[in-house]
């Protein structure tokens, strides 16, 4: 029996192959289902299914990026935290985490003749972030510059390094 060449003619596009990988999948429904799939898709299936291109952002706010830093006295936690005033931030120590919460609002108005505008933007937000070690709670120092936070939290045993030689 004779096999047959696949032959592609000119002005042809090849047939779409079918998605083999998780990111072939992401890419196959961002590709077919456009925006229907970006603000239709049940939130319950969020949960279950990875990030289909970036599409887990519409259900989730946005989250502050968190830097921890584990030193050898101290634990260094530092977070970008931009059009959050000092006045709308909260940080709270837990057992071995951190949390931080903060909002943001935001009102522009404008006013010629009979136009008028007003739009409104609020948002709020909650990080907690584990320790990689106990820490001093009384002795937590925290500031905050141009939008960033910086908490410094002593250890209660700071880690001694030591080299170890292997076999």
């Amino acid at each position: 029996m004779a096999k047959k060449k696949d032959v592609t003619v000119a002005g042809e596009q090849e047939p779409q192959r079918l998605p083999s990988t998780i990111e072939d999948m992401n890419r196959f429904f961002d590709q077919m289902m456009g925006s229907f799939m970006r603000h239709r898709w049940p939130a319950w299936l969020k949960e279950d299914w990875p990030s289909l291109g970036g599409l887990g952002s519409l259900w989730e706010p946005e989250m502050p990026r968190v830097d921890v830093v584990n030193r050898d006295e101290e634990v260094e936690v530092t977070a970008e935290l931009p059009g959050v005033s000092k006045d709308d931030l909260e940080v709270t120590l837990g057992d071995n985490s951190i949390t931080i919460q903060g909002s943001t609002s935001q009102e522009e108005k404008t006013e010629e003749g009979e136009y008028f505008r007003r739009e409104i933007s609020r948002g709020s937000f909650s990080r907690t972030v584990t320790l990689p070690s106990e820490v001093d709670g009384e002795n937590v120092k925290a500031s905050f510059d141009k939008g960033v936070l910086s908490i410094r939290l002593p250890k209660l045993a700071p880690s001694k390094r030591r080299k170890i030689e292997v076999d």
